[in-house]
């Protein structure tokens, strides 16, 4: 069996891994695995902005913040943007010894922003994974064929579930371009049909940061035309709505969400919440982590 510790932790050095096919971590897993009664699933999607020693809100004055939000949400998993290689592995450290990531940069190496996958090593073990471009050449390095500011991509990845007996889910993980909205729409219309192209017996979950406003973008509803669900909508319990972006400014309430969390369809959401953690007057991230509590169908 595969060291997965060390191959996860090291996917953003891995620029050939990238660009590979997907990649199989994990063979079958013990039966004291599936002891966990606990079916639920705490998911967080989270653009934790990319570290710079810029103050006033640089990542040595923003880590302390998120340190303590991590550790007091302790996610099952975490969808990230923006995330630097060494701002990655500061989260790691952060989080304690019994989560992991999977994750390469949107360039393909260790110095640009990644859409990380951080989990719960505890509860769920990666079975495989993948990156691609949001492109026409989605596993060209780097492509970038839809007049998109900057490369994107998305990370998806395979778990199995200790708590369900081994049951398995996706996740896709993604930040969708800022300025062009034609890129975002063809960006939604790749991920349509990779979750087409998934084993439909099993649930999905997607994390992003869309950059477009739910229920008022384009590329929103190509997404939902899949089937998927917005957890937000869905929920038997909310939090009060804010805009998920706020540059560091006063919070914005009934503002435009622009990262979500979908699911797929069968799937009971228990609360969905905008979390506005800050520690004396510094926020973490530029923008709100948004979370939701799922049990898959």
């Amino acid at each position: 069996m595969p060291d997965i510790n060390r191959m996860t932790r090291r996917m953003g050095l891995r620029t050939a891994v990238a660009a590979a096919v997907t990649v199989p971590l994990m063979g079958t897993l013990p039966a004291s695995a599936a002891r966990s009664a606990n079916r639920r699933l705490d998911v967080m999607t989270f653009n934790l902005r990319f570290a710079s020693t810029s103050e006033p809100n640089s990542w040595a004055a923003r880590r302390p913040v998120m340190r303590q939000l991590l550790r007091q949400e302790a996610p099952t998993v975490l969808g990230t943007q923006e995330g630097l290689y060494q701002q990655l592995r500061d989260i790691h450290s952060d989080l304690g010894p019994h989560y992991d990531w999977i994750g390469t940069g949107r360039e393909g190496g260790s110095h640009d922003e990644s859409t990380a996958i951080f989990y719960d090593t505890r509860r769920l073990a990666p079975v495989e994974h993948d990156t691609l471009w949001l492109s026409d050449t989605p596993r060209v390095i780097g492509s970038n064929t839809w007049g998109a500011a900057f490369p994107r991509i998305v990370t998806w990845a395979r778990f199995r579930d200790r708590a369900v007996g081994g049951r398995d889910f996706y996740v896709l993980n993604t930040h969708f371009d800022h300025v062009s909205q034609y890129a975002r729409e063809r960006s939604a219309q790749l991920l349509a049909r990779k979750i087409d192209a998934f084993d439909h017996s099993l649930p999905v979950v997607v994390t992003g940061d869309f950059n477009a406003a739910a229920h008022e973008n384009q590329a929103y509803d190509i997404l939902l035309a899949t089937g998927v669900v917005d957890t937000w909508d869905a929920a038997a319990e909310r939090s009060r709505l804010y805009a998920t972006f706020h540059g560091y400014r006063p919070l914005t309430p009934d503002g435009e969400r622009i990262d979500w969390i979908l699911a797929t369809p069968g799937t009971t959401v228990h609360r969905s919440v905008i979390n506005t953690f800050e520690m004396n007057g510094q926020f973490p991230s530029d923008h709100l982590p948004v979370q939701t509590t799922v049990t898959l169908g």
